[in-house]
C-alpha cells in the first residue's frame, strides 16, 4: 500500500490572463518548481485548483499534464476526484486510477448537506468502485458536513481508505482520528501542520508551498526526523504567510495573487470568484516583502 507522508502542494490550475483557459505550459513549470523544493507531491483539482470551474474535459487534461510531468520527477499524484455527486466521484475516481495517480482526493459532498450514513456509503461505493487509494477530505467549513470521529473509524477499515485530509481546524478530532484508526494522517491547514503533526500528522497538503515548497518540505522533514526545534523554526518563519494567504479573502484567491506578484501565475480566477481588492493586493505584498520573497511584474498570457 502506498506511503503518504511529508508536503503535499495543492496545486492552483493556471489560467490565461482573461481564465477562459487553462495554460498548461504554466501548469508544467509549477510543477517543476514543485519537485525543485523538494516536496513529496502534488495534488490537482483540489479545491485550491478551482475543481468545480473546471469542465470534464478540462479536469481530465489537468490530472492527465500532472502525472504526466510530475510523476518521471519523483512525485506522487494525489488527484482530486471529490463531487457532490457520487456516480460522478465515482467517475474520477477510476479515471483518476486509469491516468496512473498514487491516489485520490474525495471532498465530502457539499450542498447535499448528508447525514453521516449518507457519507459513509457515499465514501464506501467510491472505495467499492476501484483499487485506488482513497484520501478522506474533512473541511466542514466548505462542505457544510463533517465527518465525525465515529464515522472516520468506520471508513477506515476498507482497505482502500488510506488517509485523511483533516482541514476541521480542531487538533482534537486529529488526535482522535489518530488513537482510533491506522489512517496516514495529513493535515489540511497550513498554520496547523506543526500542531497536528504534535498528535500523529505525518505530512501536509499544503496552499502555501505553491509559492514556498521547500519552507513548507524542510517542516516536515523536521518533524518526520523528530526533531522538533527545527520544525518549530521552520512553523514560526510560515506562520505570518501561512495564516495571511488563508484569511485575507476565500482561498485560492490570495495564493494566486501571491503567484502573481512574484511572476509565476497571472492570478486569474474564473467566476464566481473575483481577483484580490487592492487592500488585499497591499496586504500580500507586504506579507511576501516579511517572507523574503521579491515581488515581481504580474505576467500575462
Amino acid at each position: 500500500m502506498i506511503e503518504l507522508k511529508g508536503a503535499y502542494t495543492a496545486l492552483i490550475t493556471p489560467f490565461t490572463a482573461d481564465g477562459s483557459a487553462v495554460d498548461m505550459q504554466r501548469l508544467t513549470d509549477n510543477i517543476q518548481h514543485q519537485a525543485s523544493g523538494g516536496v513529496a507531491g502534488v495534488v490537482p483539482c483540489g479545491t485550491t485548483g478551482e475543481s468545480p470551474t473546471l469542465s470534464d474535459e478540462e479536469h481530465r487534461a489537468v490530472v492527465e499534464k500532472t502525472i504526466e510531468i510530475a510523476k518521471p520527477q519523483g512525485l506522487q499524484v494525489i488527484a482530486g476526484a471529490g463531487s457532490n455527486d457520487t456516480a460522478y466521484a465515482i467517475h474520477l475516481h477510476r479515471f483518476s486510477h486509469a491516468a496512473g495517480a498514487d491516489a485520490a482526493l474525495h471532498v465530502t459532498p457539499y450542498y447535499n448537506k448528508p447525514n453521516q450514513e449518507g457519507l459513509y456509503a457515499h465514501y464506501m461505493a467510491i472505495a467499492d468502485s476501484c483499487d485506488l487509494p482513497i484520501v478522506l477530505y474533512n473541511v466542514p467549513g466548505r462542505t457544510a458536513v463533517e465527518l465525525t470521529g465515529d464515522t472516520i473509524h468506520r471508513l477506515s477499515s476498507h482497505p482502500n481508505i488510506v488517509a485523511i485530509k483533516e482541514a476541521t481546524g480542531k487538533v482534537d478530532l486529529a488526535s482522535e482520528i489518530n488513537l482510533r484508526t491506522d489512517l496516514t494522517l495529513l493535515s489540511g491547514d497550513d498554520p496547523l501542520t506543526l500542531p497536528i503533526a504534535a498528535v500523529g500528522g505525518v505530512g501536509v497538503i499544503s496552499v502555501v508551498s505553491n509559492i514556498v515548497p521547500d519552507k513548507v518540505a524542510q517542516l516536515c522533514t523536521a518533524f518526520l526526523d523528530g526533531d522538533w526545534p527545527a520544525a518549530q523554526k521552520f512553523h514560526n518563519e510560515l506562520f505570518a504567510l501561512s495564516r495571511g494567504l488563508l484569511s485575507l479573502t476565500v482561498n485560492p484567491v490570495p495564493i494566486k495573487e501571491a503567484m502573481a506578484q512574484i511572476g509565476r501565475d497571472t492570478g486569474s480566477v474564473r467566476l464566481p470568484l473575483v481577483g484580490a481588492d487592492e487592500k488585499v493586493r497591499q496586504s500580500i505584498k507586504s506579507l511576501l516583502a516579511a517572507s523574503g520573497l521579491q515581488a515581481a511584474n504580474k505576467v500575462s498570457v
